[in-house]
């Protein structure tokens, strides 16, 4: 297993939210690196993300969640699969990854899904993903397309076999 085909974050779920962490990505690859035990490993990242940013003390469980859930992600682990589509829609934010965009709120109200869908415009993010193309669109963490618009019919069919691997209820 190499840790590096997978993309370091510099935003993680927590709860409901995706929230920005300065030090994220660099605490994660230290801990990848040393190899810690998942314990020690949680501990040293929220250590390292408090020192850059606010972590309210009634959330510390949440964001130990959380780290734990993508230190185990980078490790190749994979935990239970997510309730909800994750949709990353890559490009510059231009016409042709807005009408992206906009296809994807069809096919999800097509066929009544929910998802969180998320616009990346920074390349450095964009790359982290092993993306060099866009407009791009990744959904479940899989590259579906990328240098192209994908047709309606392709953006409603990988939707739709996302959703049923995930076992997605209708709202």
């Amino acid at each position: 297993m190499d840790n590096q085909d997978i993309p370091a974050p510099r935003t993680i779920r927590i709860g409901a939210a995706n929230v920005g962490l300065i030090g994220l990505d660099q605490a994660l690859n230290k801990a990848l690196n040393e190899e810690m035990p998942e314990e020690a490993a949680v501990d040293f990242l929220f250590t390292a993300i408090t020192r850059e940013n606010y972590v309210p003390v009634t959330a510390e469980p949440i964001y130990r969640e959380a780290l734990r859930t993508e230190y185990r992600r980078r490790q190749g682990i994979q935990d239970t699969a997510p309730e909800i589509l994750t949709i990353r829609v890559l490009g510059s934010g231009c016409v042709t990854c807005n009408k992206l965009s906009a296809m994807l709120f069809e096919a999800l109200q097509k066929f009544d899904l929910a998802a969180d869908m998320e616009s990346v415009h920074d390349l450095d993010e964009i790359w982290r993903f092993g993306v060099t193309k866009t407009p791009a669109l990744i959904i479940n963490g899989t590259v579906k397309c990328a240098g192209r618009m994908p047709s309606p019919a392709e953006v409603e069919e990988w939707t739709r076999e996302e959703s049923e691997k995930l076992k997605v209820k209708s709202v």
